[in-house]
C-alpha cells in the first residue's frame, strides 16, 4: 500500500489514471469498472456500520433507534466531505476531530475489551479448524488490498514520494494490526462475532463507553466520505466530461440507496473477491514501474497506446489462478471453477497470484520497452 502511494504521489494523477500507463488507455477501463463498484460496496458497509452504531445510542439515550434516519444523516454528512474535497477534510475534519478522539475513543475500546478478561485462557485456546494461517493472510491482505486503487486519489497531493510511502506505510500498519489483534480479542473475549453486534455491546458499557462509541461513529464518517469519492474519481476515467460534483453525488447516493436495503453480513466472500481482482493487478502496477525505472512520465500515462495486452493478460492469468485456488464468487462461478479441481494445499491464493503476474509483467515490460 505505501508503494502504490508513493507511485500515486510520483505521477500526481489519481489511481485509475495512473493505470493508463500499465495497461492502455482503454485498458484502464476495466481496473475503473471493478474499482467503481468496490467503492460503492464499501460505501455501503461503512454507512451501515455507521448507523447500526449510532441506531445503538440513540436507542439508549433517546429509546429509539430510527437505523434507516442515520443512514441518510450520515449518508448526508458523507456527501458534503465528498464535495469539501479530500484536503479540505483533512484541514476540518481529520486535523481538528478525528485525530484527537479516534485515539483516545480506541483505548477505551482497548480497555472495554480487555476488562475482565482471562488472557491466559486465550491464549491457550485450542485451534477450532476452518481456515489456514495463509488462508486467514488472504482476507487480511484483501482488506489492505482494496485501498491500493484508491491510494493514488489522496498522495497525489503530497509533498514528496518519500513522504507519501512512509506516511501510509507506518499509518496503515500500526492501527491495522492493533485493531486486527483487538477484533480476535473481542471474538474471544466477549463472544462478539460480527460488526453489527459490536456497537450495541459497546454501547450498553456505560457513560464512557457511550461516549467512546459516539467518537468512533462521527469519525467513521471519513471512511464513508473516501470510498465514496474514489468512486467518483475512478468515475472521471470513464467519463472525464462529468463534473467531478454530479459523480460525487451520485456515488454517495448509490451507497445510501444501498445501506437502506442490504442487510450487514460478513464481507469475508467480498474481501476475497477484491483480493482476486487487485492482488494481481498491484503486482502487473508494479513491475511495469520498476521497469520504467521507477518513474511514470507525463507520456507514459497520457500518451499510453488504448490496450497493452501482454499485461492485461498477465493481470487476468493472476485473477484467474486465485480465482482456483480461492474460488469466490456467485454460485454459477464457483461451480464452473470446481469443474477444474481446486487444489486443497492450504497455501492461500495471495503470494502465487501476486508472483505469477509480477513475474510474467517484468518479462513482457521489459521486452516491450526495449
Amino acid at each position: 500500500l505505501g508503494v502504490a502511494a508513493a507511485i500515486g504521489a510520483q505521477t500526481g494523477v489519481p489511481s485509475m489514471v495512473l493505470m493508463r500507463a500499465t495497461l492502455g488507455a482503454r485498458g484502464s477501463y476495466l481496473p475503473t469498472t471493478i474499482n467503481l463498484v468496490q467503492c460503492v460496496g464499501w460505501t455501503i458497509f461503512e454507512l451501515l456500520v455507521i448507523a447500526t452504531a449510532a441506531a445503538a445510542l440513540s436507542d439508549r439515550a433517546l429509546g429509539f433507534g430510527a437505523q434507516w434516519l442515520w443512514t441518510l444523516v450520515f449518508g448526508a454528512l458523507a456527501l458534503v466531505l465528498g464535495l469539501m474535497g479530500p484536503v479540505g477534510v483533512v484541514r476540518r475534519l481529520v486535523r481538528k476531530v478525528s485525530v484527537w478522539a479516534v485515539p483516545l475513543a480506541l483505548a477505551y475500546l482497548v480497555w472495554w475489551t480487555l476488562d475482565g478478561a482471562n488472557l491466559g485462557a486465550v491464549w491457550d485456546r485450542p485451534g477450532e479448524g476452518g481456515l489456514s494461517v495463509w488462508q486467514g493472510a488472504d482476507i487480511v491482505v484483501a482488506v489492505t488490498v482494496s485501498w491500493i486503487p484508491l491510494a493514488a486519489d489522496y498522495t497525489r497531493f503530497s509533498r514528496t514520494p518519500r513522504a507519501a510511502l512512509l506516511g501510509t506505510s507506518a499509518g496503515y500498519f500500526v492501527p491495522d494490526a492493533l485493531l486486527l489483534s483487538l477484533g480476535a480479542l473481542l471474538v474471544l473475549t466477549r463472544d462478539v462475532a460480527d460488526a453489527a453486534a459490536l456497537p450495541p455491546a459497546v454501547a450498553a458499557g456505560g457513560v464512557a463507553a457511550f461516549l467512546a462509541l459516539l467518537a468512533l461513529t462521527v469519525a467513521e464518517t471519513d471512511d464513508a466520505f473516501a470510498n465514496a469519492y474514489s468512486g467518483a474519481v475512478s468515475g472521471q476515467n470513464l467519463f472525464p466530461s462529468v463534473p467531478q460534483r454530479l459523480l460525487v453525488v451520485g456515488t454517495t447516493s448509490a451507497g445510501v440507496v444501498g445501506a437502506l436495503v442490504v442487510e450487514l453480513v460478513s464481507y469475508q466472500a467480498f474481501l476475497l473477491l477484491l483480493g482476486s481482482f487487485f492482488v494481481p493487478l498491484f503486482a502487473v502496477l508494479l513491475a511495469d514501474w520498476l521497469v520504467a525505472g521507477r518513474r511514470y512520465d507525463e507520456v507514459e500515462v497520457f500518451g499510453a497506446p488504448p490496450w497493452r495486452p501482454g499485461l492485461v493478460a498477465a493481470w487476468i492469468l493472476g485473477f484467474a489462478l486465485y480465482q482456483w485456488l480461492a474460488p469466490t464468487g456467485p454460485s454459477w462461478w464457483t461451480d464452473l471453477v470446481a469443474r477444474l479441481e481446486p487444489p486443497s494445499w492450504g497455501i492461500g491464493a495471495t503470494i502465487p497470484s501476486f508472483l505469477v503476474s509480477f513475474a510474467l509483467s517484468l518479462a513482457l515490460s521489459a521486452v516491450a520497452r526495449s
